[in-house]
């Protein structure tokens, strides 16, 4: 078994798109447009504000008025972090065995402090993990080594006895990057880019509950 487990968490520990998703389509309204369906912006909800604002109103950080719809948009998404957003299904009870179980899990994230905090507040999950590891906590963030550095430095577990968890190719390529073992979230966003199967991944887990058991094969 791993000595810890370590999450990515739009996409992977939680169902963020609905809040994500939400304030994208209060932007677009603002901006005298309409609303998208939340399956067309699911899979660009793990790459953050750029990826939902390329998505909606199909423009780049290349593009002047980026900046300003950025803001915007995560000042809308601040004043609802945590309204439709959940834990994944059977996220819940997988964390409860890794406990059980005595295995330590923690967050590595690409959002800022300032919405994962709260976030995982939100969820009643700040106090039971072990780190949470953010964009700007790290001195470069995913697909970086740095992060994982970090998180196996505060969690006081060697990054070869870590599992990482992720739903992007950068969270493969940051894992890999340190020795982790990474799996691969199905359940999540996964992008639009390469199938997950190309990604290099030790394993492609279909639900949370798959976590231990593929981590005890792949020992």
């Amino acid at each position: 078994m791993p000595e810890a487990v370590l999450f990515d968490l739009d996409g992977t520990l939680a169902d963020t798109a609905p809040d994500l998703g939400g304030a994208l389509n209060q932007l677009l309204l603002e901006q005298g447009r309409g609303p998208l369906p939340m399956e067309q912006l699911r899979p660009h909800v793990s790459s953050g504000a750029r990826g939902m604002i390329g998505a909606g109103l199909g423009i780049t950080p290349a593009d002047p008025a980026y900046m300003a719809l950025q803001q915007r948009f995560l000042a809308i998404y601040q004043e609802a972090l945590c309204v439709g957003t959940r834990l994944f299904e059977g996220m819940a009870e997988h964390l409860d065995e890794l406990e059980t179980q005595g295995i330590p899990w923690g967050i590595v994230t690409n959002k800022s402090q300032r919405f994962a905090i709260p976030l995982m507040e939100g969820l009643g999950l700040r106090q039971r993990s072990l780190c949470i590891v953010c964009g700007d906590s790290a001195q470069r963030s995913k697909p970086h080594a740095h992060p994982m550095q970090l998180a196996s430095a505060v969690i006081g577990i060697a990054a070869a006895d870590c599992i990482y968890v992720g739903d992007d190719e950068r969270d493969v390529i940051s894992g890999r990057a340190v020795g982790m073992r990474t799996v691969v979230a199905a359940w999540g966003y996964l992008g639009d880019g390469k199938p997950p199967a190309a990604w290099g991944a030790d394993a492609i887990a279909a639900s949370p509950q798959d976590i231990l058991g593929i981590a005890a094969a792949n020992r």
